[in-house]
């Protein structure tokens, strides 16, 4: 059990024994929405139960069951990261998801779509365009914890960019317009990686990269969260509206014609719908490391 006198040591995905950072898990709770008292006490439970060499893994499931029996809406939010691996087996899931948060930003999209490079056709997972803006972007999703692109990702992906760029200035209008690849993922890229990424204005997006303007970000300040994060739902219907093509738990915030269609029935039908309408809501505060 937990001393004052010693310091706990705990085991990430990756295998790295780390100390355990109670202040960092109550910023992961008010990220949630908890207040500065729930984060608190729930990080004292689970101060109370630690023991050298946890996993984080274990440490996660912990404080998610004690948020749970607080707010079902927090918990959906605190298993964000989670929620985002869940975005499977394939990666299209993830692409469709990346390119609603860039609608939300009032970017037009296209999602799957092959073009012919200045050599050879490209599949494009997302192109973006807004203003004087267009870009094509490549996402790499990861279901499991602990997983890093390294400086080969992006290597791969500016050599694929630059031969749709030269295509794409053949275009009429488009010798002025700011065209760039981009790479988005919802681990984490090397050190590596993102220095490449800055040297060759190759903009990289994962889950907390860049600093303030990850993924977590986006999510958070826009409200768009995956279906995935809902506690009410099973694993199945989860998947069966991801078969669908519908990722946003936006898209169920009115939608009881849906949800019956997986066959979800009333009472739980509105405790799903109850759960929408208040992780649909982006948080007035965005809690940071």
């Amino acid at each position: 059990m937990w001393d004052n006198n010693s310091t706990i040591k705990v085991t990430k995905a990756s295998g790295i024994r780390v100390p355990f950072n109670k202040n960092k898990l109550k910023q992961s709770l008010l990220r949630s929405g908890a207040s500065s008292q729930q984060a608190e006490d729930i990080a004292n439970e689970i101060v109370n139960r630690l023991v050298d060499n946890m996993s984080t893994k274990e440490i996660y499931r912990k404080a998610f069951r004690l948020l749970k029996d607080r707010s079902r809406p927090m918990a959906a939010r605190y298993k964000l990261k989670r929620a985002l691996m869940e975005l499977g087996p394939s990666g299209f899931p993830f692409e469709q998801f990346v390119a609603e948060l860039l609608t939300y930003k009032g970017y037009k999209t296209e999602v799957g779509v092959t073009i012919q490079g200045h050599c050879v056709k490209h599949e494009i997972d997302v192109i973006a365009e807004k203003d004087d803006q267009h870009f094509m972007i490549e996402c790499k999703f990861h279901n499991q914890q602990g997983y890093i692109c390294d400086v080969k990702i992006p290597l791969y992906i500016q050599s694929r960019f630059l031969d749709v760029e030269r295509q794409w200035k053949q275009i009429d209008g488009h010798d002025k317009k700011i065209h760039q690849g981009w790479v988005v993922t919802n681990t984490r890229f090397s050190d590596d990686a993102a220095q490449y990424g800055r040297c060759m204005n190759l903009n990289l997006v994962s889950w907390d990269y860049p600093k303030n303007n990850g993924i977590k970000d986006w999510i958070n300040l826009s409200g768009l969260h995956p279906v995935t994060s809902l506690t009410t739902l099973t694993g199945k219907e989860k998947q069966a509206l991801l078969n669908r093509k519908i990722v946003l738990c936006k898209a169920l915030h009115h939608g009881e014609g849906i949800l019956e269609s997986i066959g979800v029935r009333p009472p739980r039908l509105q405790k799903v719908l109850e759960e929408c309408a208040a992780l649909c809501q982006a948080l007035e505060k965005s809690y940071r490391y």
